[in-house]
């Protein structure tokens, strides 16, 4: 065998052994981001700072780690118990302070009470994040909003983004009866099938993949819940083909709806024309009281706003906030807009 030829196997049998090791020794810091953006682990942005009335609770969950949640129900109480209730299941990073722009769009424009945790291991939760711990977590926030006084009278809806779209295919999976409705984002069959489009050279190591999130699986057992997938065409690190995959796979005898963005990639899909649109129509099938109506129009995609109007004329814009060094942005702004 030429040297050459000897050296480059060796080379490659080196890399694809330390390739193996690195998947299945780190595949959760992989996965899991608590710290990025820089400071998501200290500082969690609060409803407060975006007008909105809240309580902050402390959850502590069946294997006693305590997380955190903000409970954000409209101010009339016949109103909340009226309304539809939306759990938000964020993505891999950040903190459920960051997704507080949409959780004002959902309360003030949708007019539904909103529940947001941060898992254990991101924001001021303690802990570290597991797809059990995750499970765990998740099953304890739907518990603490059906034994509440106001939101046990609701109708629940889970919303997830990226990994908060499989938490949230999963807690509806396990508890069919709790919910009304299941709204995901971008979300991927499986950790495992993840793993060619991430990382191209660990294709053939997928084996070793402890973590799963099975949600291809899962989403088949959900069978009377409407369900709303919303897909950003050209989504950069969830494979667009995930999320019809998922589609496809559905068996629910309910409602299915999917909304395809032509230009939403990973992180801005929530700021494409059309996003709140599609979730108002979702919302509006499922409640029993009437919320006011919203328009939305398109804006230019320079500036990625998402116009929306709603009561006195007042128009608003989404667009997009903090961004990491890999230029990913984990959070965004809800902004008046100017004349």
């Amino acid at each position: 065998m030429p040297s050459w030829l000897s050296y480059t196997l060796s080379a490659t049998g080196l890399a694809s052994a330390a390739g193996a090791v690195m998947l299945y020794l780190y595949q959760s810091d992989l996965l899991y981001l608590p710290s990025h953006p820089e400071g998501s682990r200290t500082e969690v942005p609060k409803p407060s700072q975006y007008g909105m009335p809240y309580v902050e609770e402390t959850l502590t969950t069946k294997d006693g780690v305590k997380i955190k949640s903000y409970i954000i129900t409209l101010k009339d109480e016949q109103a909340a118990k009226n309304a539809p209730t939306i759990i938000y299941h964020h993505a891999n990073a950040g903190n459920m302070g960051h997704r507080l722009p949409i959780a004002q769009v959902f309360y003030e424009k949708f007019n539904v009470n909103v529940v947001m945790l941060s898992y254990r291991g991101y924001g001021l939760s303690e802990g570290t994040p597991s797809d059990k711990g995750l499970r765990i977590d998740s099953q304890t926030m739907l518990d603490y909003v059906r034994a509440h006084p106001i939101l046990g009278k609701t109708k629940i809806i889970a919303y997830g983004q990226s990994l908060g779209g499989a938490v949230a295919i999963d807690v509806v999976a396990r508890n069919p009866d709790a919910f009304a409705g299941l709204m995901i984002e971008n979300t991927f069959l499986s950790v495992p099938k993840m793993i060619p489009h991430v990382v191209p050279m660990l294709k053939n190591l997928t084996w070793l993949c402890h973590l799963n999130w099975p949600s291809e699986n899962n989403i088949r057992q959900i069978v009377k819940t409407p369900i709303l997938f919303l897909s950003g065409a050209k989504d950069e690190l969830v494979p667009p083909s995930h999320m019809k995959g998922l589609y496809n796979a559905s068996q629910t005898r309910a409602t299915k709806v999917w909304k395809e963005f032509k230009n939403g990639t990973h992180n801005d899909t929530c700021i494409q024309p059309g996003y709140f649109s599609a979730i108002r129509d979702f919302l509006a099938d499922l409640r029993d009281d009437q919320p006011e109506p919203v328009q939305q129009q398109a804006a230019p995609s320079k500036t990625e706003k998402v116009k929306l109007e709603g009561e006195g004329e007042e128009k608003f814009q989404l667009v997009s906030g903090v961004a990491d060094a890999e230029g990913m942005t984990h959070s965004f702004r809800f902004e008046e807009e100017e004349d």
